[in-house]
């Protein structure tokens, strides 16, 4: 075996210092010399096998580099604490998320709930009700052999309610695991109601959809535009398909060599990569848009996602609920104030209009919404339904005019100001990963850094939203992004606990593998559990759209929009 020249130097070296008439203090002198000669020209040669592979390009806020990969096994989310999170927080985070069903997958439909053979009955139905009291139903999951089902696991919602009164509260539902379900209501009107009961999913689409969110985060895919010269001084363009950095979720082709582009934002620490263009550098990303829908759903699990079997409502109870007039306090007296917990029900409309149960709210009109902002800086941040209560606000009220800031419509950022009353009113998007139309990519930034960025006092306004475009990736990986957003938001109230915070939570929309209600209630209580100390007022929405008698859309009616800017300006203004 063929000896190292260095080695052999250093050794010739240290030879010589055991010639006569040497002292110990030189010969000890210089073998610390030798050695750290040594080390140096190791640490050398291996810094310098790949400096360029290894450089970083200059971006605002963001690092890149190339790396070779190959496929991510998906974590097992229980196995796994995000980080930013102690392991008793998630442990909580992953009790609220908990959800029983089928310890097995059917193999055909018919041992699915059926939603024409589930039924519900009230029990013990009284000759009438005062307002105020409560009312109990009671829901029978069966199959479509009519056999009533031995597991739990269904979607049910509940509600009361009065087409006539334009009227309805929301059901708390109690799944006994066992194909038998309780729905308690609390009675808040006088006048004639109904109860209906929807199978949103049965179990077994609940359970496709849990292995989906683990096993499949690439069924939305995003683009990536690189843009440069090629060698000829032409300007050419690239587009690759791009996604988050996360344990489960991998690019196609993330097995071959010198795959992906990677930018890391460094305050955050989160990631988003990109294929590696095949003629263009990393730093020649530009754009950013949404890709493809995947859909790989099996051919059972299509059934089971199919218009029979999801958002039906259930043949049940048609008896009507007379209530009667008392002397019930309806509605909550208590002035709206941080960190007051959600009840259910949250309130109620009657006559389309909503009364909270959480706090003391009231009704805007124009020139009380005014007043209520006149010399506030109010920055919204989130998806497009926090766009949409931007876009109500600017419309409605004529003294706040928007500016064309010439940005995307679904990225911002966008802001209109009212000079006369000193508001200035600001929406963004939450940043990567955001399904849009073709974007600047400098134009995303992530909450946490924004909210960074922002003094605070008593002027200050944050309201924002997280959920809808997070909904096909692992539940640690929101958990992570929720708990960025909190450190920022701690920070802020540290150095500014004036300033006021709002967070919206998920509305009811669509039903499928995609954008499903399932995958948002997930995410709804990943919300509360992460800021249930933390000071901030929490706008529960899920109620509001869930049982009104406008279909479930992603951007709810705007009869519901008004309730809800009414209850964000009763939070900002509670006198």
């Amino acid at each position: 075996m063929k000896s190292d020249p260095v080695d052999s130097t250093i050794c010739q070296w240290i030879k010589g210092f055991r010639a006569p008439g040497s002292g110990p203090f030189l010969r000890y002198f210089l073998v610390i010399v030798s050695l750290l000669l040594l080390y140096s020209m190791v640490l050398w040669s291996y810094s310098s096998g790949d400096r360029r592979a290894n450089q970083h390009f200059p971006r605002p806020r963001m690092q890149h580099h190339n790396r070779t990969q190959s496929p991510s096994k998906p974590t097992p989310v229980a196995s796994m604490v995000p980080p930013g999170l102690s392991v008793e927080e998630w442990e909580r985070m992953l009790k609220a998320t908990h959800w029983g069903g089928p310890k097995r997958q059917v193999t055909s439909a018919n041992k699915s709930t059926s939603p024409g053979h589930s039924t519900f009955i009230i029990q013990n139905l009284k000759q009438s009700y005062s307002v105020g009291e409560e009312l109990h139903v009671t829901i029978f999951a069966k199959d479509f052999t009519g056999q009533l089902k031995r597991y739990g696991g269904d979607f049910f919602q509940a509600k009361v309610y009065s087409d006539k009164l334009k009227a309805s509260v929301f059901g708390e539902v109690l799944d006994h695991q066992n194909g038998k379900y309780s729905a308690r209501f609390i009675l808040p009107w006088a006048g004639q109601a109904s109860v209906a009961v929807r199978l949103i999913h049965s179990s077994e689409a609940v359970k496709a959809l849990k292995q989906h969110r683990s096993t499949d985060s690439d069924r939305f895919t995003f683009y990536g535009y690189f843009i440069g010269k090629n060698s000829s001084g032409a300007e050419v363009q690239e587009t690759v398909e791009c996604n988050i950095k996360w344990a489960g979720v991998v690019l196609s082709t993330m097995a071959q060599k010198n795959c992906c582009c990677e930018y890391q934002d460094a305050p955050t620490g989160l990631t988003w990569q990109c294929r590696q263009p095949r003629g263009l550098p990393c730093d020649a990303l530009i754009y950013h848009s949404r890709g493809v829908r995947i859909n790989r759903l099996t051919r059972l699990e299509k059934v089971l996602m199919d218009s029979q079997h999801v958002d039906i409502w259930l043949k049940g109870d048609q008896r009507l609920i007379t209530i009667r007039y008392s002397n019930a306090t309806v509605g909550a007296r208590n002035k709206c104030s941080p960190g007051v917990p959600t009840p259910t029900p949250a309130g109620f409309y009657l006559n389309d209009v909503w009364t909270s149960f959480v706090c003391a709210t009231r009704h805007f009109t124009v020139n009380d919404a005014t007043k209520c902002l006149k010399d506030k800086h109010i920055y919204i941040m989130g998806d497009s339904t926090s766009r949409q209560w931007f876009d109500h606000l600017y419309r409605v009220l004529p003294t706040l005019k928007l500016l064309n800031s010439h940005a995307v419509y679904q990225v911002g950022p966008h802001l209109a100001v009212d000079v006369l009353n000193n508001i200035d009113l600001h929406w963004r998007s939450h940043g990567l990963p955001l399904r849009c139309y073709k974007a600047p990519i400098a134009a995303f930034q992530y909450m946490g850094n924004v909210i960074d960025d922002i003094a605070g006092g008593p002027h200050t306004v944050i309201v924002f939203t997280m959920w809808a475009h997070f909904i096909t990736f692992p539940l640690s990986y929101f958990a992570h992004r929720v708990s960025l957003v909190r450190r920022a938001v701690v920070a802020l109230l540290r150095r500014a606990p004036e300033t006021k915070v709002i967070i919206k939570t998920a509305n009811t929309g669509e039903k499928d593998v995609f954008t499903g209600d399932w995958f948002s209630l997930q995410f709804d209580r990943i919300l509360h559990e992460a800021f249930r100390d933390v000071g901030v007022y929490i706008l529960d929405v899920w109620q509001m759209t869930a049982c009104h008698y406008n279909p479930d859309v992603l951007h709810p009616a705007p009869v519901i929009i008004k309730n809800e800017i009414d209850i964000l300006l009763s939070f900002m203004c509670p006198e």
